[in-house]
């Protein structure tokens, strides 16, 4: 029925007449517990309850021509688990900059300067700036990366108690 792989080894594309395409073509016709059977003879476990029947009878057809025409390549499986552990180590997305409607303040050469974020830009003195670089640019006249001049991105660990910056 089912030829199996052995590792390593690249086996040619089957040549019987498309008895793998009718097999899994075959598999929509299969109820529910017929297919689970099927899961349990390829797969040696009960397939996740959770597992609606048409991604059921997908993994199915996966497994099937894994079988018959090999799995997937060491170095294609050493992406995959990269991949894999990249995407767990990774944190969860957190905006990037202030949310709409905070004001930062900053004092300059004696005059404090307050910036409204807004969604898209900044206003600051009664003109919209497109980023808070622009923003530090019109007051001390020199580039400035924005965040850093009103103290966004330093981290509560660099900082001490009275919020004055540590070593």
């Amino acid at each position: 029925m089912l030829r199996a792989k052995s590792p390593g080894r690249a086996l040619p594309p089957r040549s019987a007449g498309g008895n793998l395409a009718r097999e899994i073509a075959g598999l929509s016709a299969l109820d529910a517990t017929a297919l689970k059977q099927l899961w349990g003879t390829l797969g040696g476990a009960a397939p996740p309850p959770e597992l609606n029947r048409p991604l059921l009878i997908r993994a199915l057809a996966y497994r099937m021509q894994e079988r018959a025409l090999g799995g997937l390549s060491p170095a294609t499986r050493r992406v995959l688990l990269e991949f894999a552990d990249d995407a767990v180590a990774a944190r969860p997305a957190r905006p990037s900059g202030p949310s709409p409607g905070t004001v930062l303040v900053r004092e300059w050469h004696g005059t404090s300067h307050r910036v409204t974020v807004l969604e898209t830009s900044c206003c600051w003195r009664g003109r919209r700036y497109r980023s808070l670089s622009e923003v530090a640019r019109a007051i001390t006249g020199t580039r400035w990366s924005g965040p850093r001049f009103f103290g966004l991105g330093r981290s509560r660990e660099r900082r001490g108690a009275n919020g004055a910056r540590t070593a």
